[in-house]
């Protein structure tokens, strides 16, 4: 890899991406709308707001940070461009590292937007720091990139890359702990769960939720959710192909 190489990458992705005020608006506009929403389902239990607003702040970065980059590294394939790229002196490293930082920097925009309007527009009351939310929406993000980077050498279209949605997120979404504790779920879909790294990223958030100091759940925890990200960006460096077959 080279880090010259990498911050150019990232350069042009960012680019690329001030010209496409829809992607913007799905990456920054749409969680907090989100948010809106959900504090008024439950405007008249905000405990309920509370313990499922904490998760979401990692979910939604996860969710949308997986659709925009499958389908952007989706369209440069197909569109030729990342094709033209590889027959330079790019590795894939450093084409799969671009990527990675340049919505990383749009991870930290997201997810200090909708952790500030959660905290201190919509009253999300937490007893623990809100860098700790910040952090583990950030590492959500870069698991959502690493993922989107990684199934978007397995589809054809634009389209087949969105069915990759049910496929990859909505299990996670289930079994993560968000609809229901993991403790009381059936033994099989519990294992599931406990493989599962958004499963990590709920538990991180609930940690932060009711403790005012870093735990070492919460430690584990987002060190779970860095590793799996880091182990997917390498099989995505791995798998990247310069066309579409």
């Amino acid at each position: 890899m080279n880090a010259s190489r990498t911050l150019a990458t990232a350069a042009r992705v960012l680019r690329q991406l001030r010209h496409d005020p829809r992607t913007i608006a799905l990456l920054l506009v749409v969680p907090c709308l989100m948010l809106f929403l959900l504090r008024f389902v439950y405007d008249g239990s905000p405990q309920v707001f509370d313990n499922i607003g904490a998760s979401l702040l990692g979910i939604f970065p996860l969710i949308t940070m997986f659709l925009v980059t499958s389908i952007a590294t989706l369209r440069e394939r197909t569109s030729g461009t990342l094709e033209r790229l590889l027959a330079m002196p790019l590795a894939k490293g450093d084409l799969i590292a671009g990527y990675a930082l340049a919505f990383g920097a749009l991870a930290i925009v997201q997810s200090a937007i909708a952790t500030g309007l959660a905290l201190w527009f919509l009253g999300l009351d937490v007893v623990g720091s809100p860098w700790l939310l910040l952090l583990v929406a950030l590492l959500d993000a870069l698991l959502g990139t690493a993922l989107g980077l990684f199934v978007s050498a397995f589809a054809a279209s634009e389209f087949q890359a969105v069915q990759f949605m049910p496929a990859v997120i909505f299990p996670q979404l289930v079994l993560c702990g968000l609809l229901t504790p993991r403790e009381k779920m059936q033994p099989v879909l519990q294992g599931i769960s406990n493989v599962l790294p958004m499963s990590y990223a709920v538990d991180g958030m609930n940690e932060v939720l009711r403790h005012t100091d870093m735990t070492t759940a919460f430690v584990r925890d987002a060190l779970i959710v860095a590793g799996c990200a880091l182990l997917v960006l390498g099989l995505g460096a791995a798998t990247l192909r310069r066309r579409t077959a």
